[in-house]
């Protein structure tokens, strides 16, 4: 006897967030990244000795790779904590957007990792210019971010139809 293969959501541009909700994400999560840099620098020159501490801040200050390593660093870890584990960073949950996979599923930990690195590329964000709705961090790893709510109920008609 033939299985029956049942049909699978999939995300729709309807779906997608808007461009001033992206654009709130990315603000509010610059800022709370901002906010965790600036704490763990603290942290890390309270922990050394005075002297150190000089030496460090002079380095960072003049040497902008150092910047970029200790910055793109944050990044990767801020946007690696929050997206796999909770599909929602800061900006996300101020917005009521996640993200997740075609389908509407929690993303994988490899997408998640892949938009966690192209997020560390200078300029990336230009991108939104190409693609409105979903920069490149999404297109290259083929995640969405959605209205969550917006999310959910079309989930739950999609299934209500498909039960019938």
């Amino acid at each position: 006897m033939e299985q029956i293969s049942k049909k699978q959501f999939k995300i729709t541009d309807d779906m997608l967030a808007k461009i001033e909700k992206r654009a709130a994400n990315f603000i509010i999560d610059v800022l709370a990244l901002s906010f965790l840099l600036f704490i763990g620098l603290v942290i890390f020159i309270a922990n050394t000795t005075p002297e150190e501490g000089k030496v460090f801040v002079n380095r960072f200050l003049t040497n902008n790779l150092l910047q970029f390593s200790i910055s793109a660093g944050f990044t990767l870890l801020y946007y690696n904590f929050f997206e796999i584990f909770t599909s929602r960073t800061i900006g996300k949950f101020c917005t009521n957007t996640i993200v997740v996979d075609e389908n509407g599923e929690k993303a994988n930990y490899e997408a998640i990792m892949i938009r966690s690195l192209i997020r560390v590329i200078p300029l990336y964000w230009i991108s939104f210019i190409l693609f409105p709705t979903r920069g490149l961090h999404d297109v290259v790893s083929k995640t969405y971010v959605v209205d969550k709510n917006l999310l959910a109920e079309k989930k739950r008609l999609f299934d209500a139809l498909e039960n019938k």
